[in-house]
C-alpha cells in the first residue's frame, strides 16, 4: 500500500495527534514502519503504553484498504502533511492536523484567504454587515473560510457563492455527516467552488467537544480573522484567541453597546482587534491592493513537494536545520540540498549558525494586541 495509507490508519487511532506523530515519524522515518512496529518498539519512543497499545489494537482492526475504499465512496480525498497541496499556512501551525479530509479541491489562490465567523444567532444588522464587507473581498480573489454554522458562518459561505468567488468550510464532524443539517444545500455548493474541509474520519458526529478544535483550523487557514457578530459566551471568540496564538491578525466589526449579541466583538476591539467599518479597511492592512497580481505571481513559482514542506515549518522566527528535518519529516541530506535551492530562488534566507527564515509572503504576525491570553 501507498505510504499515505498509513498516515490514515495512525490518524484514525484516538490519542495519536500532531504531537505523538512528529514522535513516530522521528523514530520511525515512515508511518508504514511506525504502523507495523511492535508495542514494545512504539513504547520505546517515548509513546505512554496506553497510546501504544491503541496503535497496535488498531493494526488488528483496521483494514486500511477498505478505508480508502470508503472514502472514495463518498467522493473524499485526504492530505497529509508531506503533500504539496496541504495548506502553507496551515501547516505552520504547530497543532495542524497529519491527515485533512477534504470534499472539493484547494488551489494555490486559497492561500489568500480571510476567516469570517460570528453568532449562529445573526441578528439583520450582522447578516447585512457580513455580506457588505464578504462580497466585494470575494470578488477581488480573496477566499473566505467559515464554519458551515447557522447564522453569520452560513451568511458569509453564500455572499461568497453569490459573488461568484471561493469558500472553504471546515465542520467539526466527518465530511459524510454534515451539520448542521439544514446546510446540507449549501455543502454541497461548496465544495462545488471550494472546499469542505475536516480533520475527524467518516463517521464522527458533531459533538460538542470537536468544535473548539475546529477553530483553530479556521484561524490557521487564513491570513486574518473577522468577527462580525459574536456575544461575551460566542466560539468566535474562541476562534479570535486561536488567530492571536497563531499570529493572525484579528478584525471586528463594531456593534451596539445595547446588544447582547454584540459585547463579544466590542470587547475584542477593546482587547485590541483592528476595528473595521468596510472592507477597504481589511484590504489596507492585509495590503491586498494587488492581490490579483500576487496570486498569479505565486502560481508562476515552481515550488517542488520538498520545497513546499519545508516552507510550511518555516516562518519568522528563525529555525535550526535539524529542527526543520523533525517537523518536515524529511531525511536531513534532503533538507539541506532542498534549502540550498530555496536560498538561490530567494524563498528562504539562512541567519546564520544553520538558522532559516522564510522570505516568502506568510501573514503579518502582527498579533493585532491579542497575543495575550484572553479573558475566560
Amino acid at each position: 500500500m501507498d505510504e499515505r495509507a498509513y498516515w490514515l490508519g495512525c490518524h484514525m487511532v484516538p490519542g495519536v495527534g500532531p504531537a505523538r506523530f512528529r514522535i513516530l515519524l522521528q523514530a520511525f522515518g515512515t508511518m508504514e514502519e511506525a504502523w507495523c512496529a511492535p508495542a514494545d518498539a512504539l513504547r520505546q519512543t517515548g509513546l505512554d503504553r496506553r497510546t501504544a497499545e491503541r496503535i497496535a489494537s488498531a493494526r488488528q482492526q483496521l483494514d486500511l484498504e477498505v478505508e480508502l475504499r470508503r472514502l472514495e465512496a463518498h467522493g473524499i480525498t485526504f492530505l497529509t502533511w508531506n503533500d504539496p497541496a496541504y495548506p502553507r499556512l496551515l501547516r505552520a501551525v504547530d497543532s495542524a492536523p497529519p491527515v485533512l479530509f477534504m470534499l472539493g479541491e484547494l488551489t494555490p489562490a486559497d492561500e489568500w484567504s480571510l476567516a469570517v465567523v460570528g453568532t449562529r444567532y445573526a441578528t439583520g444588522y450582522g447578516r447585512e454587515v457580513t455580506r457588505r464587507l464578504v462580497t466585494p473581498l470575494a470578488r477581488m480573489g480573496l477566499t473566505i473560510v467559515s464554519g458551515l454554522a447557522l447564522g453569520i458562518d452560513g451568511e458569509a459561505h453564500r455572499a461568497v457563492l453569490d459573488a461568484g468567488g471561493r469558500t472553504i468550510a471546515v465542520l467539526a464532524c466527518g465530511l459524510d455527516q454534515i451539520y448542521p443539517p439544514e446546510h446540507r444545500r449549501l455543502a454541497q455548493e461548496i465544495a462545488e467552488n471550494g472546499a469542505l474541509l475536516s480533520e475527524y474520519p467518516l463517521g464522527t458526529l458533531p459533538e460538542r467537544r470537536n468544535f473548539p478544535p475546529r477553530n483553530r483550523l479556521i484561524s490557521g487557514l487564513a491570513r486574518a480573522v473577522l468577527v462580525v457578530e459574536a456575544g461575551s459566551q460566542s466560539g468566535a471568540l474562541i476562534t479570535a484567541r486561536f488567530a492571536a496564538e497563531q499570529g493572525r491578525d484579528v478584525f471586528a466589526v463594531p456593534g451596539s453597546i445595547l446588544s447582547p449579541r454584540q459585547t463579544g466583538t466590542n470587547w475584542l476591539i477593546q482587547s485590541g482587534a483592528i476595528p473595521v467599518t468596510s472592507h477597504e479597511d481589511i484590504v489596507r492592512c492585509l495590503q491586498l491592493e494587488m492581490l490579483p497580481a500576487k496570486q498569479e505571481a505565486q502560481r508562476d513559482l515552481d515550488i517542488s513537494p520538498a520545497e513546499s514542506t519545508l516552507l510550511a515549518c518555516l516562518g519568522d522566527e528563525p529555525l535550526h536545520i535539524d529542527e526543520l528535518g523533525r517537523r518536515s519529516g524529511l531525511a536531513i541530506d534532503v533538507v539541506s540540498s532542498t534549502l540550498t535551492i530555496m536560498e538561490l530562488k530567494g524563498l528562504v534566507r539562512q541567519m546564520g549558525g544553520m538558522q532559516y527564515v522564510s522570505t516568502a509572503q506568510t501573514p503579518s504576525g502582527r498579533p493585532a494586541g491579542l497575543s495575550k491570553p484572553m479573558r475566560e
